[in-house]
């Protein structure tokens, strides 16, 4: 790989990575507000219950997630070796099983969905029917999400970000309008909220099919009868199945256990920490946006080695940009939740808590988990993997039927993660020559490093800061921020690293 591709690849990550940024930053700061008036304007009850609700609908997607990941990867592969009439095919084969996918889960949700939703659902009184509009108008959100799925990865295939930037602006716009509107409500507020995030987001996938049809020709719709290519994109997605449904044992599954044992107001306190940790972990996963198509395009085109380093880089950056932004939420936490939604259900500072260690595991895990992907070993990983983490779910089930705390699910989460992230290195190692002592001196060491001197120095000097209130938070942001950018150079890069971030500095104040 000579150095001008080099080159060009990391212009182009960073470019795109720009984009994503920017649109990132405004939908953050928007939805943090609307977070606080929607759970003003709604109460901590109907909080839970809409993140609740939708998360029944959501349980019966797993499918769709290993499709999802199929998708992604066959048409970024395609693209990858300039196949485009296998690309078209590809896409076509896609949308295809999405839509049948898209009828099965309807299916799925008005039988066993509505059945659970009435037997097990811990639901307040008089609220019965609210959360029923709630219910279908997330079936039918589903609906057009599973869809959505081969045009959203068509348009990060081609690593066209600057739309989602864009489209990103006018969304956030949108569903700040909403909060606004919540108090002129015609109808009951929770169903009203509901209904309108529904239509801004069918309305927001139609723009995309729309630029999508109008700029990609590989989105062309034709009739093809490839009964290979359908069953071998099944066939993968089938190898990833394990690894969705444990991502759902983790996420929503565990949501619904803690409305079945303590009901929807410690859903809200859970939904706030999700809130919280999905704002931060934005950094990150824009980051992997932009990257995810360069690892799977070196694998395409037989480079494992470059492929492998920018695994490594890239596991440890975003892991840093997680690092960076959730010290000081640690430190002041709740300062920060006082200050963003002034009361807030109780347990919502230990929930925030865990979940963001889970988030930092989790970023250092995907970079690695898209090589499993790029190249197509994914049954075995998966069954190892994806078992160990389901775990959580009959583990969380136990602790809280004899009598453990909310948070007792969590825990259960944070282990079953670290026991399956020892697993997935070393299955690796079967389908990609490296060396896991080297992965984890480079990747684990450093970023360890970078987490216990930064924290054990800004929890130091944090003790020391008198001030109260605002200009308490403001002093702890900028020592922990200055903290841990100060050991990311020193401790959490090698020299050629740091010799770049040196040029790029010199460049800019040459300017």
């Amino acid at each position: 790989m000579s150095g001008i591709e080099v080159m060009a690849d990391n212009r182009k990550i960073a470019k795109n990575t720009m984009f994503l940024y920017f649109r990132m930053l405004l939908v953050m700061g928007v939805n943090l507000y609307t977070s606080r008036v929607v759970l003003q304007v709604l109460g901590f009850e109907n909080y839970g219950l809409y993140n609740v609700v939708g998360g029944i609908v959501t349980m019966f997607t797993f499918l769709n997630g290993s499709l999802g990941a199929a998708t992604s990867r066959y048409i970024t592969f395609e693209l990858g070796k300039r196949d485009f009439e296998r690309l078209n095919k590809v896409f076509n084969t896609a949308l295809i099983i999405h839509v049948i996918i898209a009828l099965l889960i309807i299916l799925l949700a008005e039988t066993v969905g509505l059945w659970f939703f009435y037997e097990k659902m811990t639901i307040p009184h008089g609220r019965l029917e609210a959360a029923l509009w709630v219910y279908q108008i997330s079936v039918i959100t589903c609906f057009f999400s599973l869809t959505q799925v081969p045009y959203n990865a068509t348009i990060i295939a081609y690593e066209n970000m600057k739309i989602y930037a864009y489209v990103g602006i006018v969304e956030v716009l949108l569903k700040l309008s909403v909060v606004f509107l919540i108090f002129v409500s015609p109808i009951d507020k929770l169903v009203f909220y509901a209904l309108m995030l529904c239509l801004i987001q069918i309305g927001v996938m139609f723009f995309y099919r729309n630029y999508c049809n109008r700029h990609f020709a590989s989105c062309a719709i034709h009739i093809y009868k490839d009964r290979r290519l359908f069953k071998e994109m099944f066939s993968y997605a089938g190898s990833d199945l394990i690894g969705n449904i444990a991502v759902l044992a983790q996420g929503q599954g565990l949501n619904i256990l803690l409305n079945m044992f303590f009901g929807p107001t410690v859903n809200a306190a859970r939904g706030i920490a999700y809130q919280v940790q999905g704002a931060i972990t934005q950094f990150s996963n824009n980051f992997m946006t932009a990257v995810r198509p360069q690892i799977i395009k070196l694998y395409a085109e037989s480079r494992p080695e470059e492929m492998m380093h920018l695994v490594k880089q890239s596991s440890c950056f975003s892991f840093y940009l997680m690092w960076v932004i959730s010290l000081p939420i640690f430190l002041e936490t709740d300062y920060i939740l006082t200050l963003w939604l002034g009361d807030y259900p109780e347990h919502t500072v230990c929930f925030l808590h865990l979940v963001l260690i889970l988030c930092l595991i989790q970023t250092i895990k995907t970079p690695r988990s898209t090589v499993f992907h790029a190249t197509g070993h994914l049954k075995f990983v998966n069954m190892v993997v994806g078992g160990i983490l389901c775990a959580a779910f009959p583990l969380a089930y136990i602790l809280l039927k004899i009598g453990f705390s909310p948070e007792s699910v969590f825990y259960a989460a944070n282990a079953t993660m670290l026991v399956s992230e020892a697993a997935s290195m070393i299955i690796l190692k079967k389908y990609i020559d490296y060396s896991i002592s080297d992965y984890i001196k480079k990747v684990y060491g450093r970023c360890l490093l970078v987490v216990i001197t930064s924290f054990f120095i800004t929890h130091i000097l944090y003790q020391y800061i008198y001030n109260q209130g605002f200009l308490h938070l403001v002093l702890t942001c900028v020592l922990s921020t200055a903290s841990s950018m100060f050991f990311v150079y020193v401790l959490g890069m090698d020299k050629t690293e740091r010799d770049k971030v040196k040029n790029i500095i010199t460049n800019k104040l040459k300017r």
